[in-house]
């Protein structure tokens, strides 16, 4: 056995596979906070490069437990026995096996691993050193339905055997990564702009004869790519081809126009006579808010913002803190809530997690920690919308004990 291979520990082994899963940032993936660590063996330190190729970290259970590595990705089509799996990205689980202390690995016990995941998720692979990878251990995994990725000792990853895409129901965990991984994600590009005006806006200039970039910045907001990313994010346009297209949330966006006011053309004047106003969207165009309000309800994560703040409300906590909600949240839908409101990088995961994924609530008094497309962009949009009381801040000017989180209208 060469000595790169006896280095192929389970940190190395994953960080390899998850390279090739997830390539150039394609999709998302998280590995499990037990990996958030500089000593994985007792005489075996893990490198700078191989935390950041690991990092997001997250504790995310899964079928029987928590796989090494939980993503959703369209993948490559030598890692799957079938090709495609309708329009949204497997979710996808690894358990990575590499050497231990005594230099053994132990490859059937994580094809039983990621076995034990497959009914809340599309696929499962097992992921160990190329050479320790035994013929039972394969006929195991087929007959599991599970892949095996052999690792080599110089980082080549290669597909042993390949699964089959199953169907699985989900939960809000796997739900968290999923959504991160598709065209609603919350990322720093998604919501550019506070104003939902800019977004409803987008679906209206599509609809419109002329060019939709030159409709958009000249009638509703000159930040055009970020328009249409938001857009993208609430579902009310999607990217083909030959150009944007309308979805039926779109649609429905234009249809209210034409009703209100006789064609897209004459809505957008409207929206022309709104820039600049500071009043917020549902009291300066109450119908428009109306809309708007449901529009951004159709967002996964406003749906569970909304339901658990009213939670909050019948237990007479009237407004709650970003420290208080996130802290009940974590204890309700952990996984969700680390995805939805903590920085990805290492440094604040490793931070604010346990190596079990324990929240270290002493932490979340500190702004910078926080995920800025939700607690300013997507606050923000909830305000405008008149389901929230306050706006969001930018992290870096955000009091997370002071910060309030309430409906403007509980029920």
């Amino acid at each position: 056995m060469s000595s790169a291979a006896r280095g192929l520990t389970e940190p190395h082994v994953l960080a390899y596979a998850k390279r090739r899963l997830f390539p150039d940032d394609e999709g998302y993936a998280v590995v499990d906070t037990q990996f958030a660590t500089d000593q994985w063996l007792a005489d075996v330190s893990i490198d700078a490069d191989v935390r950041e190729a690991l990092a997001p970290f997250n504790h995310v259970h899964v079928g029987s437990g928590y796989p090494d590595l939980v993503g959703a990705r369209v993948l490559d089509a030598d890692m799957l026995a079938v090709e495609r799996f309708g329009d949204t990205p497997p979710l996808v689980v690894v358990e990575a096996k590499g050497y231990t202390q005594r230099g053994g690995v132990d490859v059937e016990r994580g094809v039983v691993q990621a076995y034990d995941r497959l009914h809340e998720a599309n696929a499962a692979y097992v992921a160990a050193p190329v050479e320790a990878v035994s013929q039972s251990a394969r006929t195991l995994a087929r007959e599991l339905n599970v892949g095996v990725l052999g690792v080599a000792g110089d980082g080549d990853v290669q597909p042993m055997e390949v699964p089959r895409l199953v169907g699985t129901h989900t939960t809000s965990e796997t739900d968290a990564v999923q959504l991160r991984a598709g065209p609603q994600a919350l990322t720093d590009r998604s919501f550019g702009l506070n104003h939902p005006k800019n977004y409803l806006g987008y679906p209206l200039a599509v609809a419109h004869p002329a060019d939709t970039a030159a409709v958009l910045s000249e009638r509703v907001v000159g930040a055009v790519d970020s328009a249409r990313k938001g857009a993208v994010s609430l579902g009310l346009i999607e990217s083909h081809p030959a150009g944007d297209r309308l979805t039926q949330l779109g649609r429905e966006v234009v249809r209210f126009a034409r009703r209100e006011y006789g064609s897209v053309d004459a809505a957008l004047d409207a929206f022309d006579d709104w820039k600049g106003s500071p009043t917020r969207f549902c009291d300066l165009a109450p119908r428009w808010g109306l809309l708007a309000r449901q529009v951004v309800l159709s967002h996964p994560a406003t749906q569970l913002l909304v339901e658990e703040l009213q939670h909050l409300h019948e237990d007479r906590v009237r407004e709650p803190t970003l420290v208080e909600f996130v802290t009940y949240l974590h204890e309700l839908h952990p996984s969700f809530t680390v995805e939805l409101f903590l920085r990805g990088n290492d440094d604040v995961r490793s931070r604010l997690l346990t190596e079990d994924g324990d929240l270290r609530t002493g932490e979340l008094t500190d702004g910078n920690v926080y995920h800025s497309p939700t607690v300013f962009q997507l606050k923000a949009m909830c305000y405008h919308k008149g389901i929230l009381t306050e706006r969001g801040a930018e992290p870096s000017n955000l009091d997370p004990t002071t910060d309030v989180w309430a409906l403007r209208e509980p029920v």
